[in-house]
């Protein structure tokens, strides 16, 4: 259902990303995911993650994913290990010289305890299968460095409060949390900022709408939201994670709410920006 409704909206989709839990998962698990997703032969972009710390799992992992009929890799930079501009180079490196499919490199220091280092971007923006960065540093800062360092490649916001900030600086689209759950609403929210046509109040709205999902660890809060309103059976995660530790949902519902409300004050430039797309 979450698969078919991002491709009503249209959306490009990402799968066994952080919101996807995918270091919490089995490699059955995640193979299962996968070929399930291709199974639907959807008419939007897949992209798959690969992610981790150790560069034979990342590899297998690599492997399989090449058998698959996806369209795109999302590669992070490697948890817990810190490694530095070498060792970052050398493991983007080795996986993107054993993929047949556009890469996007992932900067999110808050998970992966390091940042992704500019030096290996500037030595890896012209490998044949570089695509573009996702950034969630939430730094414009951060932002025009890697636009700067990434050559032809694109950079996206991976952060949707930062959407309206990253525009202006050239962000190509944005990989976002909000998605999952106002699939139509978000898709409206990110062409607006492209088109620069958010007030501050739409702004102030969505940084509000963004705090509600990350009030616990993602995807704790988006998964027991779509549970509360039917779109998902539980709102069951896989350890450590757990959906006991959400607390109140009045945020998030609120936010729900808002969001609904928002996207009706503007839905005929959605209608617009979907007969246009």
């Amino acid at each position: 259902r979450l698969l078919t409704e991002q491709e009503q909206a249209g959306n490009g989709i990402l799968i066994l990303g952080s919101t996807g839990e995918a270091l919490n998962l089995t490699d059955a698990e995640k193979r299962q995911i996968v070929e399930f997703t291709v199974s639907r032969k959807l008419n939007v972009p897949v992209m798959a993650g690969v992610g981790g710390h150790n560069i034979e799992s990342a590899l297998n992992w690599l492997a399989f994913l090449e058998t698959q009929p996806l369209d795109a890799y999302l590669m992070v930079t490697p948890i817990y290990a810190k490694p530095g501009p070498n060792g970052q180079y050398h493991w983007f490196k080795t996986l993107m010289d054993r993929s047949s499919r556009p890469v996007m490199l992932y900067n999110v220091p808050g998970r992966s305890a390091c940042a992704l280092s500019i030096e290996a971007v500037e030595r890896l923006n012209e490998h044949p299968v570089f695509w573009a960065i996702k950034e969630a540093s939430g730094l414009p800062v951060q932002f025009r460095r890697y636009r700067e360092a990434a050559g032809k490649g694109l950079v996206f916001s991976g952060d949707d409060a930062m959407m309206p900030d990253f525009a202006p600086l050239g962000a190509a689209g944005l990989i976002s949390v909000a998605s999952n759950a106002w699939p139509r609403e978000t898709r409206l929210y990110t062409r607006m900022a492209l088109d620069f046509q958010l007030r501050q109040l739409d702004i102030g709205m969505w940084r509000a709408v963004s705090d509600s999902l990350f009030t616990v660890s993602n995807p704790v809060p988006v998964k027991s939201l779509l549970a509360s309103i039917g779109r998902i059976g539980s709102p069951a995660l896989k350890l450590p994670l757990h959906h006991s530790d959400m607390g109140s949902m009045q945020e998030i519902s609120d936010a729900s709410e808002n969001v609904s409300t928002w996207f009706q004050a503007h839905n005929a430039y959605f209608i617009r920006e979907t007969e246009n797309a």
